[in-house]
């Protein structure tokens, strides 16, 4: 045997082993959810609920698609319900489980829906589609910004819940331009800006000359300027205390949409030193003329370097160039307060906590791109507003490092999806006139029994007990 030979059949070698491990867990998944559904039968309240037969159902896996049967119950006001359903959390007329979930949105955060589709459907026992990759993401998002509104509307109560306390905050943002397809572009043009924010404490050394943003939580959407700072909000109240907050620093390039931040004077606005400068080197085309300017502002002599470019605009006879000076004029009278660093400005700053420091800011440009540019941007990506929001969530999460976090605790043990049929089969005799499919609302009217070995030995929770 040659060695090629040889390699090619410990190759399928390997594959029968693969399939054969993930066919028995399979039968495991099945096993398994069966007898529980078989004990919650056994435990139920039987005059609560009355026991119509079974029905089947498939669950994706990463081991493969596992179908099951579980029991339906007719409760005393006539509605159905899977009691099974309700203590995994189940939803939906099929579902995925929440371990390929984290695998599928894992990797939509790096790469296309197709691409994520092709990765699974290699790497795992389980084929999805790039729509079924697409579904799961939607699921997700919606999920997501289910939590984020009611971490907004809890913010504007002040009754935020985040426990990371940091007497100075800092707070930059920035938008970014993304292509919109279909009736998004009909309706909003071709493109539209997405804002993005980040907040942390400081920042940690990781080495020589290399910091990291400490407790850095980001939020981004397409939303307006009011929903956004409402939505922004809610994302840092949820992780920092801010009733132990005494200042912000809030970075920005100027834009009206950022200014929506300054909310009183414990928040103190910087014009990103970077955009600053920019404009500058973009609109004054003589040296000695720039370095004039530079001068002015590293002395932070705000009024003369204002006076001086006023100046200019009158004294320089080519249009272009007071066109370019008149509209530099312009952008540092808006942000004639917010020119000079806060470093620089005089502030009586809170103590530095142990373990980080007080640095310049300008960490938005490369999180823009790491957070948002680097997936969304470009490769003739074109999105829906509704799309591009579901996973411009998704990837905010994990530059916050909460990714996988949130997506274990956004069901209990299944996250419910339009991936594969129900079978049907007669209730009774009698066709039931009760929907038992998606849309129906039984969980409330009919809660589930209280089966602790259950929810100790499996970690579960009903799904109406879950906080979103």
């Amino acid at each position: 045997m040659s060695v090629d030979e040889l390699r090619a059949k410990i190759k399928r070698i390997e594959e029968e082993i693969y399939k054969e491990a993930c066919r028995a867990g399979r039968e495991m998944y099945k096993e398994i959810l069966e007898s529980i559904d078989e004990e919650i039968g056994r435990e139920r309240n039987k005059e609560e609920y009355r026991n119509k037969g079974k029905r089947q159902k498939t669950v994706k896996t990463i081991m493969g698609e596992v179908e099951f049967s579980r029991s339906i119950y007719q409760t005393k006001d006539g509605k159905y319900i899977y009691l099974l359903d309700e203590m995994m959390g189940f939803d939906g007329i099929g579902f995925v489980s929440v371990y390929l979930s984290e695998k599928i949105v894992e990797m939509i955060c790096k790469t296309s829906y197709r691409g994520t589709s092709e990765a699974i459907s290699t790497m795992t026992g389980q084929s999805i589609s790039a729509m079924g990759v697409w579904n799961v993401v939607q699921a997700m998002g919606k999920k997501v910004d289910d939590i984020e509104i009611a971490n907004a509307n809890a913010a504007k109560k002040n009754e935020g819940k985040g426990e990371v306390e940091a007497t100075l905050l800092f707070e930059e943002q920035d938008g970014v331009y993304l292509k919109l397809q279909g009736k998004d572009r009909e309706r909003h043009g071709e493109s539209a800006e997405m804002k993005v924010a980040i907040a942390y404490s400081g920042c940690k050394s990781t080495g020589k000359n290399r910091y990291e943003l400490s407790n850095k939580v980001a939020a981004a959407n397409f939303e307006t300027i009011e929903k956004f700072y409402y939505r922004k909000e809610g994302v840092i109240a949820a992780t920092f205390n801010l009733d132990e907050t005494e200042m912000r620093i809030l970075n920005g390039d100027g834009a009206e949409w950022i200014k929506r931040s300054i909310t009183d004077d414990s928040v103190k606005y910087q014009l990103d030193v970077f955009h600053r400068n920019k404009a500058i080197r973009e609109y004054v085309c003589d040296a000695e003329m720039r370095e004039q300017m530079f001068e002015f502002l590293y002395s932070k002599e705000i009024d003369k370097l204002l006076e001086y470019i006023e100046a200019l605009t009158n004294s320089v006879e080519d249009e272009k160039q007071k066109e370019n000076l008149c509209k530099l004029l312009t952008y540092f009278t808006n942000n004639k307060n917010a020119l000079v660093s806060y470093k620089s400005r005089g502030f009586e700053l809170p103590e530095t906590p142990e373990g980080l420091e007080y640095r310049n800011l300008g960490a938005m440009e490369s999180n823009i791109f790491t957070i948002i540019g680097n997936r969304m941007k470009g490769r003739r990506a074109c999105w829906s507003i509704n799309g591009g929001n579901n996973l411009a969530r998704l990837l905010t999460l994990k530059a916050s490092r909460k990714l996988n976090e949130t997506i274990s605790n956004l069901t209990s043990a299944i996250l419910g999806e339009k991936y594969s049929q129900e079978i049907q089969t007669p209730l009774t005799a009698a066709k039931s006139p009760i929907t038992t499919g998606s849309g129906y609302n039984g969980y409330t009217s009919a809660p589930i029994p209280q089966l602790k070995w259950g929810k100790e030995i499996f970690g579960l929770k009903s799904f109406s007990e879950l906080k979103f």
